[in-house]
């Protein structure tokens, strides 16, 4: 399955006081101007392009040119052997070749900046030792001024460095890319390995004369035994000439507080590049899922590079901006994939009045008057019109336990052509009010989890997800699954006890639809959506309660 695509556009209420507490938070954005993108989209695949090409010149004033590539890596047949600096350099050079070649191509287009995946140049499932010769000696550019391109005998095994640091100057465009580094270190460093050396994970940042700009060290590292985790957090802004402030992290880093959330705290951070190489897990965690939520959640502008290998379910990239996706997700192609488009300089965030719709929107008139109701009214909820044609045996017991993301969640099916359902679980309810204008053989349900994620890693979360089940049996909700033909009108909203909410929306295809109304109301966070482009896959609001990971 192949998808690149575009969208954009959507109305959101904010939450006072979730501004009060948090400087950033989900409300980020609020009070942040429109720069409209008043040109097309241009997407690039190795100078193959969908949609219309906005030609730099014609640029606004309020708009820079982004670019990210989706790179299939050409791997090393054997990571757990141990090979020379030639070697291990032999096989970095031939992905540095590629990515030399998305500058150019991305430097005909008038991009200012390139990101470039995680893991991209040296690969993955290395072992600590079996690494070494992939490492490049990273000086600290916060001591020393260096250019790899115009200096490139200052250091020793900095080659790669040198490499990316002169596509940058070639380019004329600030460049990100991710490589492993090593420090040596002393004995006397209580935090010091065994073996005298830190290895990271690490994002460099070239300007666009080929000055090493900053790094970042991954803080949060996902079954990755080659690398050490920092003895401190990086918060790592960098500024640009053409769009101000951007921070930068690195994959798994996404839904953890540090260095993500906290990076947001400051108002002028309003782009982030995010080096990936995340594998797809639906219904609720695919790459472009989670990047295109976390872009909307905190108002900003999000220039996301993933890997590209489809056998393991590497894919999804894209530049996502809190109203608006240029994204790219290709299970089937061998080939790597070139997203050019413009961006706003100051992102449209979270704007709206909180009961204007409600005047016109009979159905968002409904949804506020259950929140103004007061206490819950289990006969409101159990209020599903059913249509006998479709089969379905409505005397089933209305909660039912699967399991979604490794996580147990509790359910109720979403039966009929309309209704009102509620589903809870400790402290979080779900509620879900839809209208359905034809009816499909699937079954979906709405579904809860508040509770410790504790499968692939650690976190808190509280999920609110209507979801289309993989069969007909209660037991394949939470399947992962990409076509659907399910049509939905409606509001689902839950009473999340943390502002940190991201919102997803997925239709067939693996295709991201934008939200008509989105925020808080009555401290309940809610989305709503009329006019599906497509069959309904997900509709989620992804809580994470950070402080208790």
């Amino acid at each position: 399955m192949a998808m690149t695509g575009f969208q954009d556009s959507f109305v959101a209420y904010p939450r006072p006081f979730v501004q009060t507490l948090f400087s950033v938070c989900i409300m980020s954005g609020a009070s942040r101007p429109l720069a409209l993108l008043l040109c097309g989209c241009y997407v690039a695949a190795l100078g193959v392009h969908t949609g219309e090409h906005c030609p730099a010149e014609h640029h606004q004033a309020d708009q820079y040119v982004a670019a990210v590539y989706e790179h299939r890596s050409i791997l090393s047949p054997n990571p757990l052997d141990l090979i020379s600096r030639r070697q291990a350099l032999e096989l970095m050079n031939q992905n540095l070749d590629v990515y030399e070649q998305q500058v150019m191509a991305a430097a005909q287009k008038g991009a200012q900046i390139i990101v470039f995946p995680e893991d991209g140049i040296h690969g993955f499932n290395f072992t600590r030792t079996s690494i070494y010769p992939f490492l490049d000696f990273m000086p600290s550019p916060h001591l020393i001024g260096w250019n790899p391109c115009l200096e490139p005998h200052r250091f020793n095994d900095t080659e790669v460095l040198q490499r990316l640091s002169c596509m940058a100057l070639k380019g004329e465009m600030f460049l990100v890319a991710n490589l492993g580094t090593k420090q040596p270190c002393h004995s006397r460093d209580p935090g010091c390995p065994n073996d005298g050396r830190y290895q990271f994970n690490t994002n460099i940042v070239f300007s666009s004369n080929g000055t090493l700009v900053d790094r970042y060290r991954k803080h949060n590292l996902y079954f990755e035994a080659a690398f050490d985790t920092p003895l401190e957090v990086d918060h790592i802004i960098f500024d640009t000439p053409f769009a101000g402030k951007f921070g930068v992290f690195t994959c798994f880093d996404i839904l953890f507080f540090e260095p993500a959330a906290r990076l947001l705290r400051d108002p002028e951070v309003k782009h982030v590049v995010y080096p990936t190489a995340w594998m797809n897990q639906l219904p609720l965690l695919a790459a472009v899922q989670i990047q295109r939520g976390f872009a909307t959640a905190f108002g900003i502008n999000l220039l996301a590079a993933n890997i590209h290998h489809p056998s393991l379910g590497m894919t999804g990239s894209g530049i996502h901006a809190p109203r608006k996706s240029f994204w790219h997700h290709d299970m089937e192609s061998p080939e790597g994939h070139l997203i050019v488009a413009p961006v706003a300089k100051n992102p449209l965030g979270l704007v709206g009045a909180a009961n204007a719709t409600g005047k016109t929107d009979p159905a968002h008139g409904k949804f506020l008057k259950i929140l103004a109701a007061g206490p819950y009214s289990e006969k409101d909820a159990q209020d599903v019109h059913c249509n006998r044609a479709t089969g379905w045996d409505t005397s089933t017991p209305a909660t039912f336990y699967s399991e979604m993301m490794y996580d147990n969640f509790t359910l109720v099916p979403v039966w009929g052509k309309e209704g009102h359902l509620r589903v809870c679980a400790n402290g979080l309810c779900c509620q879900l009010l839809y209208q359905r204008p034809t009816l499909s053989k699937e079954l979906y349900a709405l579904g809860v989890f508040d509770g410790l994620h504790t499968v692939h890693g650690t976190y808190y979360v509280q999920a609110c997800a209507l979801v289309k089940c993989g069969g007909l049996g209660f037991d394949t909700c939470g399947q992962e699954i990409t076509e659907a033909a399910g049509m939905f009108e409606f509001h689902l909203w839950g009473n999340f006890s943390t502002p940190y909410v991201f919102p997803m929306l997925l239709t067939s295809g693996m295709t991201l639809e934008t939200p008509d109304q989105l925020g808080w109301e009555s401290d309940h966070y809610f989305l709503t959506k009329r006019g599906l482009s497509s069959g309904l896959v997900t509709a989620a609001l992804y809580g994470r309660v950070y402080e208790r990971d």
